[in-house]
């Protein structure tokens, strides 16, 4: 049937050939015209698809609270004075790893630690309250794109707070009954950071700032992370895996500010206690084979990745605050971390210090390091 289809196509197209024209440029002039037709098809489904994606989620925060989305509900003005919600900074986290590079200007250069402490001292109700803008067909910027899944989750987050201070009442049980408009959700948010952390640009704008703020808000609130763990853990662990991979393979000259911005995210991420055990796991797999890697191209006086090399540290210096974070807190056992990766890690790793240490004494100090902060959790 299909043979029998192409050459009838084929006649088709002969018998239709204008004069002047070959059948071969006749053909191109038909396909070219066919997959313009496709991408502005393609481009109406897509904004079709984020215009339902957004309905979706304004019926979504209907269901769990009618009250906060009702236009004319006059008791919304009286929300704004009764309670003023204060984002968490998250600057407090930010301690030094141990090399020459200071917190301020690994993390400051994103601008996020510092516009999250600024905000401590903002009245943000009004802001939180405002409904989602008209939907806009014909997005301009990455930030843009992000709009509609930004608000909708910094409105699930001002209704978790203000339903935890009695002011509102709201039914999150409906988050179990539409999975889609979760997911999708957090999946736009996901994936928007990650094509802003693949080619960033600076000065960052304060929404991609607030972006950051409302994932990691999302994913240590007590109630909400449940939800969004339950439905979006796997594309979680594909976000951070991005993340790892874009610190390691960046080779920009001036790439620090962009990995140092990457990486601040990551441990960010860690303060999700599952989404902690996994980075850590994913951490010294990375590390643990670029160490083993690194010995036999030293072993056999072979050529390495320098540009990986210098980026490692990266990935070092994350474990080390996601290790030393965990130690200091004491609230979760060593036996919650992969038991797998950290057997592996540690295996031969005095071998692996003791051939490294001459020619690679950074990383060695790293490795070591590390070791004793793993060993140290599994005595406490």
């Amino acid at each position: 049937y299909l043979k029998i289809s192409k050459l009838a196509l084929a006649f088709a197209i002969i018998h239709s050939k204008p004069p002047g024209k070959s059948c071969k440029e006749y053909t191109e002039h038909l396909a070219k015209t066919v997959s313009e037709q496709d991408f502005g098809w393609k481009s109406k489904v897509e904004a079709l698809e984020a215009e339902v994606l957004r309905l979706r989620q304004e019926l979504l925060l209907n269901k769990i609270c009618p009250r906060f989305c009702s236009e004319n509900d006059a008791s919304a003005e009286t929300l704004l004075d009764q309670e003023c919600i204060n984002p968490m900074s998250y600057s407090s986290q930010l301690e030094d790893s141990g090399c020459d590079v200071s917190n301020d200007c690994a993390f400051d250069s994103l601008g996020i630690a510092s516009d999250f402490h600024q905000s401590e001292h903002v009245d943000t109700s009004k802001r939180w309250l405002e409904r989602v803008p008209p939907f806009n067909l014909c997005y301009t910027s990455k930030e843009e794109s992000l709009t509609a899944p930004v608000q909708f989750l910094q409105h699930l987050l001002e209704i978790r707070k203000l339903s935890e201070g009695g002011i509102l009442q709201a039914d999150f049980t409906e988050l179990e009954n539409d999975s889609f408009t979760v997911f999708n959700s957090v999946s736009q948010l996901l994936d928007g950071l990650t094509i802003f952390y693949n080619s960033p640009k600076f000065p960052v704008s304060n929404f991609l700032t607030e972006a950051v703020c409302v994932l990691i808000s999302l994913i240590t609130d007590t109630k909400l992370s449940n939800h969004v763990l339950k439905k979006c853990f796997k594309k979680l662990e594909e976000f951070k895996k991005n993340l790892i991979q874009i610190i390691l393979r960046n080779n920009n000259v001036n790439r620090f500010q962009a990995l140092h911005a990457v990486s601040h995210t990551l441990v960010l991420l860690g303060r999700n206690n599952i989404l902690r055990n996994s980075l850590i796991s994913l951490l010294l797999s990375e590390v643990r084979q670029f160490a083993e890697q690194l010995l036999q191209a030293h072993q056999i006086q072979d050529m390495y990745d320098i540009t990986q090399y210098e980026n490692i540290f990266l990935l070092c210096m994350i474990l080390e605050q996601l290790l030393q974070n965990e130690t200091e807190e004491s609230n979760i056992s060593s036996s919650d971390y992969d038991g797998e990766e950290k057997i592996k890690f540690l295996k031969n790793l005095d071998q692996i210090i003791l051939h490294l240490s001459d020619e690679f004494p950074l990383f060695s100090l790293y490795l070591w390091r590390v070791s004793v902060l793993l060993n140290s959790a599994q005595i406490q």
